[in-house]
């Protein structure tokens, strides 16, 4: 079985998360994805977020099939997180290259793979944020 990972807010589930979603889990077998705690989120994105709390967030997760697995950590990266699951295959946006995300050295070092996903364009929390 091979164990996929991915990590985000997710704040404000939307068709762009959905997708990436989907496109995360078709390079393996099973989906787990870090979810930054409320605390984390508000380092990374200010004061005013998140819009949802963390446990709202992951039950919306846990509901998508294409997730197996939502686990909520605290920390700014999901670094300490990544060496527990311990994936076969890590995967972030497009926004990144390969080898600047997190857990890259850990996935390589145990012959994983690393992928990006183009993101959907139009459809980003912050832009939906902008609109209210």
């Amino acid at each position: 079985m091979k164990t996929v990972f991915t990590n985000g807010c997710f704040d404000i589930l939307h068709r762009g998360h959905v997708e990436y979603l989907q496109k995360a889990k078709t390079f393996g077998d099973k989906l787990v994805v870090g979810l930054n705690s409320d605390a984390s989120v508000r380092r990374l994105k200010g004061e005013a977020r998140p819009i949802q709390d963390q446990e709202s967030r992951k039950i919306i997760l846990e509901a998508l099939r294409c997730v197996d697995e939502v686990i909520i950590f605290d920390e700014d990266t999901p670094y300490e997180l990544i060496k527990k699951v311990q994936p076969d295959v890590l995967v972030k946006g497009a926004d990144y290259k390969p080898e600047d995300i997190v857990g890259y050295d850990i996935v390589k070092a145990k012959g994983g793979e690393v992928h990006t996903v183009e993101f959907v364009e139009g459809h980003s929390t912050s832009g939906i944020v902008n609109r209210l």
